[in-house]
């Protein structure tokens, strides 16, 4: 199948492209390069470096596509909460544009990258695609606004659509080749690997009150390899089923802040030094996925689910690539 995917030179969607090329798909890459690496995507792969919101670039790299794998957006909480702008223009009104081409083009299947930020605190954990839906973050809000544009536009006879509701992407390729480079890195795992080896200074930990046994937010960690092998299945068992359809993905195990700082502590054989400061804006205490309909609708069960494993891939490609892309030691 020809894929376009948006967003394909960032941290999951390069990974989704090199799947993608695994299973036998061609694929073109759409990215204007703000958070994505020229360097992750492969040299005979098309690139087409351009805003999302510019409709005849989009055209363009559209051309001959059969479906979408939509990553471009906005995904910091934290930015969010501070300037929501950005986030209802790159993850709404761009988005917009995108559904706007593939109704030109022809272009009837998308996948998106949504998030589990849709479903805000809680109500019961692990949590279930039934669960409410009420974000507490701009982030969340715009992942959900668009996930219901999908759900619209399928209900009317427009498009069939997949969301799958990331819980917390971590790790890097087991090559070595592909791994997580923004700027600045907010994640947790990335950010403490990097205390540990001393490029950056105390590891600030966001509040240890939560009600959680150990007082810090507890996260549930999939490996990025298991999100682009799951982006690869939604995409085959696309034309099966309801013509929306949202899926959660994740390992139904929840590590604490703290079990992730010891976690990289072992996987490193470094301290990890670190502080508590307050806590974040709109972060909920726990999220846990029950992702067992993926299971059953797409044969999707991760391959990476220990911790200690998800760490080490990570840990070797950031001790090897001090700066990131361009910058292998």
């Amino acid at each position: 199948m020809k894929v376009l995917v948006t967003g394909g030179a960032g941290y999951i969607g390069s990974h989704a492209v090199r799947a993608l090329r695994e299973a036998g798909h061609q694929v073109t890459v759409l990215d204007d390069l703000s958070q994505g690496h020229r360097e992750s995507v492969p040299p005979d792969v098309p690139m087409v470096t351009a805003d999302l919101g510019d409709a005849a670039a989009v055209e363009h790299a559209a051309a001959g596509a059969e479906a979408v794998l939509h990553f471009a957006g906005r995904l910091s909480v934290a930015e969010s909460v501070a300037d929501p702008f950005p986030y209802y223009s790159n993850n709404v009104a761009k988005g917009l544009v995108l559904l706007a081409v593939m109704e030109s083009r022809n272009v009837r299947r998308i996948v998106f990258s949504s998030t589990c930020a849709t479903y805000g605190n809680p109500v019961r954990v692990p949590m279930d695609e039934d669960h409410p839906q009420a974000p507490i973050n701009p982030y969340g809000t715009t992942k959900r606004a668009f996930e219901n544009a999908l759900a619209d536009h399928a209900r009317a006879g427009r498009l069939r659509a997949v969301a799958l509701r990331y819980f917390n992407a971590a790790g890097c390729h087991p090559d070595g080749t592909l791994g997580e480079h923004h700027d600045p890195e907010e994640h947790l795992i990335p950010r403490a690997i990097d205390a540990a080896l001393g490029r950056t200074g105390e590891l600030t930990i966001h509040g240890e009150d939560y009600d959680t046994p150990d007082g810090t937010c507890i996260r549930d960690y999939i490996h990025v390899q298991d999100l682009a092998r799951a982006h690869v299945l939604a995409l085959e068992a696309m034309d099966q089923g309801e013509p929306f359809a949202a899926y959660n993905l994740g390992t139904g195990t929840g590590a604490s802040v703290r079990e992730v700082v010891k976690t990289v502590e072992r996987v490193s054989g470094r301290t990890v030094p670190a502080r508590v400061g307050p806590r974040r804006p709109g972060d909920p205490p726990r999220l846990v996925a029950s992702a067992e309909r993926a299971a059953r609708a797409l044969g999707f069960r991760p391959l990476h689910s220990k911790l200690d494993d998800i760490v080490a891939t990570a840990f070797r490609w950031r001790e090897a690539h001090p700066g990131g892309y361009g910058s292998a030691s």
